[in-house]
């Protein structure tokens, strides 16, 4: 049986969520955890993703996310191939750490019908008070520190979390009025009906491949019939964290180090020069360009020579500083 294809499209929401293989425990400690969201973090940055709400319980997480280009396939596998190779490399074992493939519900968004938009957040955010692990006798809501609803409530958060479209859907004030009705909704759902989701909301949920109205599914088959929106297994990458903002980067970059635009010219100098190295950590950081296109540009040999030099100068801190400092001076220069 053909694998169900993924539906990337500019501006698209998703409901993400992935399951420990086997059922087993994936979030274990709080390394664990750090480390999904350090590098949940990074794929925002590179991919220009904005996280509506998150959860990370014991053995699965969910996500609520928007995806402003169409470049959400690259981004999960490096999301969750990077956080796979540090489990298993922490624990010294090979295998999967997720169960097969990670689910991925396009959701409509429509600002007149934000209804879906919610009951997704709701459902994520209320996770912890179903697996009775919060709510009533076992405490607050708020005291599950592994979600995005303490940042809801505080009004602040990683950059990468978006607290202000929560609000916008349920017509709230983006304050601290807001904010506190949002939370308070919750905590008497989960002190009186332990998170439960309303019956209507849960057949919605389960229905299948997509979250809305019959329409909204028929507007993303339409998109598989036109040629100029194909959709497969693996689409392009993102036009503004792609390879043209990786070009325009490393350019800048290049410059700012005193080195040669040109691949040509590049390539008389040793492919593992440090300041090429320092280059090709700036794109993988902020850009979806994959290992070959950045191994070919900087003339730095095989894609695996980038990615092993790109580990190496990530637990490098001298090598870390300069990024750093050139990161800065990029935006001084741009």
């Amino acid at each position: 049986m053909p694998r169900a294809l993924r539906y990337e499209y500019p501006g698209a929401v998703y409901h993400l969520m992935a399951r420990g293989d086997g059922g087993k425990t994936v979030f274990e400690t709080d390394e664990d955890r750090k480390g999904f969201l350090f590098r949940l973090g990074k794929i925002c940055e590179s991919h220009g993703w904005r996280v509506h709400a998150w959860v990370l319980m014991s053995n699965h997480f969910h996500l609520l996310v928007e995806t402003p280009e169409a470049n959400l396939v690259t981004g999960m596998k490096l999301l969750l191939g990077t956080f796979s190779q540090g489990w298993n490399r922490r624990r010294m074992r090979r295998g999967h750490v997720f169960q097969g493939r990670y689910k991925s519900i396009p959701v409509n968004t429509s600002d007149s019908d934000p209804y879906y938009f919610k009951i997704v957040a709701d459902y994520i955010h209320l996770n912890p008070a179903r697996a009775g692990l919060v709510g009533g006798k076992k405490g607050k809501l708020l005291g599950y520190r592994w979600s995005s609803l303490p940042s809801h409530a505080r009004g602040n958060g990683p950059d990468w979390l978006d607290t202000g479209r929560l609000l916008r859907a349920f017509e709230l004030a983006r304050d601290g009025r807001g904010r506190r009705a949002y939370v308070a909704w919750l905590e008497a759902r989960a002190a009186r009906e332990g998170g439960k989701i309303d019956e209507k909301a849960m057949k919605a949920l389960r229905r299948g491949w997509y979250l809305g109205e019959a329409t909204f599914g028929d507007r993303l088959l339409d998109m598989l019939k036109k040629p100029s929106a194909k959709k497969s297994r693996a689409s392009e990458a993102p036009k503004a964290h792609g390879e043209a903002e990786a070009e325009r980067l490393a350019v800048v970059a290049l410059a700012i180090l005193r080195l040669p635009a040109d691949t040509q010219e590049l390539a008389k100098l040793r492919k593992g020069d440090g300041r090429k190295v320092l280059v090709a950590c700036l794109l993988r950081q902020r850009t979806a360009a994959g290992n070959p296109w950045i191994a070919k540009r900087l003339a730095m040999g095989h894609s695996g020579s980038v990615s092993r030099l790109v580990v190496a100068a990530a637990k490098h801190p001298p090598t870390v500083r300069e990024l750093e400092k050139l990161g800065k001076l990029l935006k001084c220069d741009t």
